[in-house]
């Protein structure tokens, strides 16, 4: 990952983590509960794994710039993310079950981190934040990918499930789900780029993969 790549990477998980600890109460309250304790080791732990990719901002060759609205839109529900599920949390509003809920989303969280960064590392240069073709661009098609076709998408919400039950939130989870529809659009226009670039490969691969949920869609 290039320097001005992991800085911004920093700054976000910062302005993201520091907004959930302002919403819980502050520090002190935060880091009193083990379970959120947990949420932030794992969440350090996938910020340096993420450091050690190539995921880059790259235009590439040739990029679908119509698409541009799923990033604003992804970091509009992150920011509520970031900060509402907390504060519900430390209110008692629309909030449910105990710590066993709690370590739901510690484990979902940490797993949906894991199938995030996990194609990331499969892909190196050939991720990108915008949906674009890359120099020397190939199609992957073996490991995780001989099962679903986008992987670190799926990895993704279950993330936001994960982080939204850690603080017992129902907002948190319906903010997560709200990213469906949005991540949703992104498939399309990315499998409508990667169709024009490898053509009968790519529809072989199509038809042999689910989008995110294997005998579901």
């Amino acid at each position: 990952m290039s320097l001005p790549i992991a800085f911004l990477t920093l700054v976000c998980v910062a302005f993201f983590f520091g907004g959930a600890v302002w919403g819980e109460g502050g520090i002190d309250v935060f880091f009193a509960d083990p379970a959120l304790i947990a949420l932030a080791v794992v969440t350090a732990l996938a910020t340096v794994a993420a450091l050690f990719t190539k995921a880059n901002l790259s235009s590439g060759e040739r990029e679908d710039r119509g698409n541009r609205w799923v990033v604003i839109a992804l970091g509009a529900l992150g920011f509520a993310s970031a900060i509402v599920p907390a504060w519900c949390d430390r209110v008692g509003f629309w909030v449910f079950g105990g710590e066993e809920v709690r370590w739901i989303g510690i484990v979902l969280y940490a797993g949906g981190c894991v199938l995030r960064l996990w194609p990331v590392f499969v892909l190196g240069t050939r991720f990108s934040g915008v949906v674009a073709i890359q120099p020397g661009h190939s199609l992957v098609n073996g490991g995780i990918y001989r099962v679903i076709r986008h992987p670190s998408y799926l990895g993704m919400i279950v993330l936001m499930v994960g982080w939204g039950l850690a603080f017992r939130s129902v907002v948190g989870v319906l903010l997560a789900l709200a990213m469906v529809p949005v991540v949703i659009g992104r498939i399309e226009a990315e499998e409508r780029l990667l169709a024009t670039q490898f053509g009968e490969d790519y529809e072989v691969f199509r038809r042999r993969t689910a989008r995110l949920i294997p005998g579901v869609w």
